[in-house]
């Protein structure tokens, strides 16, 4: 008989969302707790770099003005080293807060690292995943594998901005 991993956390609306401190793309912490008074899109994608992950990241920062305008700032947490996400950023030149999770323990943290299908096999990686993060800390909004391309227009959508 095969172990399989536990299921993973899911988090819902109203859980008081995991707080962090990971450094970005420069070294530099940043920590939720910073946007407190603001609310937080935190999403989560597998690796930088990869198509998938280079249309949502572009899609954000498309939106980031329009987004910071209606109050929400972005955060993309992924297990990448800041160097790998200091060449994302200025290969596809990305207007907002990406940070890294080596260890992946803030992924875990939020649900968004665990089993998922990748082409018909259960591997274990980071599910694409988004979350709306009150002003006071709390989720309001939780998607798991969410598709890369057309998520940022929905997630306008469902936050009333188009």
């Amino acid at each position: 008989m095969t172990e399989t991993a536990p299921a993973p956390v899911r988090l819902v609306p109203g859980d008081p969302a995991p707080d962090f401190t990971l450094s970005d793309a420069d070294g530099t912490p940043v920590s939720l707790a910073d946007h407190r008074g603001r609310r937080v899109i935190v999403y989560c994608y597998p690796a930088a770099l990869t198509p998938g992950c280079t249309t949502q990241a572009v899609d954000f920062t498309a939106a980031a003005g329009e987004l910071a305008e209606a109050g929400l700032d972005i955060i993309g947490i992924s297990p990448d080293p800041p160097e790998k996400l200091q060449r994302f950023r200025e290969q596809e030149g990305l207007g907002i807060t990406l940070v890294s999770d080596p260890d992946k323990q803030v992924l875990t943290a939020y649900g968004a690292y665990g089993t998922k299908k990748l082409y018909g096999k259960e591997v274990q990686g980071v599910i694409r995943s988004t979350f709306v993060i009150d002003a006071a800390g709390r989720v309001e909004r939780a998607a798991y594998n969410v598709k890369a391309t057309g998520h940022v227009a929905k997630l306008r959508r469902d936050l009333g901005l188009d």
